[in-house]
């Protein structure tokens, strides 16, 4: 498996898919009853190959990602060739993780405490596994607005 089994209530919310996974696959409802039942283990397997189809997919379509930590925000336009990244750096005590920290920062952006830096980074050899190791670290696809509005207010 190369990203990691979906949850629960990923598979849920995924259900009419799996259910069209597995009809490519040529099984049944009564055989995939009968897989989980009988063969655990090749059941388990239909389960991981399906995560990857879907991670695969929506790894594909992401451009955006964000990830916050108390005194830094990540945001990253995932491009074709490479990413971008602009880095939010907060020099003092406010905890930006928070509702109270992120309206100072709102309110405060050209304080000296706030610091903006950008670098551009290249994918290594597997593009998705690099933007999945940033979702596994903490970040999250978004539609790019909070970067979109940094890279305009910095360049």
């Amino acid at each position: 498996m190369k990203y990691s089994r979906l949850t629960k209530e990923q598979f849920e919310e995924l259900h009419q898919e799996f259910i069209n996974f597995l009809a490519t696959q040529s099984i049944t409802a009564d055989e995939w009853t009968n897989l989980k039942a009988n063969k655990p283990d090749l059941a388990e397997m239909e389960l991981d190959v399906f995560s990857d189809l879907i991670w695969e997919g929506a790894l594909n379509k992401a451009e955006y990602l964000e990830h916050f930590a108390p005194k830094h925000m990540y945001l990253f336009h995932l491009k074709e060739d490479q990413m971008h990244a602009i880095v939010v750096n907060i020099k003092n005590d406010v905890d930006i993780t928070t509702q109270e920290g992120y309206d100072w920062l709102r309110e405060n952006l050209m304080d000296e405490s706030v610091e903006f830096l950008q670098a551009d980074k290249a994918y290594s050899d597997d593009k998705n596994l690099d933007k999945f190791k940033m979702i596994e670290q903490g970040a999250s696809i978004t539609k790019g607005e909070l970067y979109k509005y940094f890279y305009k207010l910095i360049n």
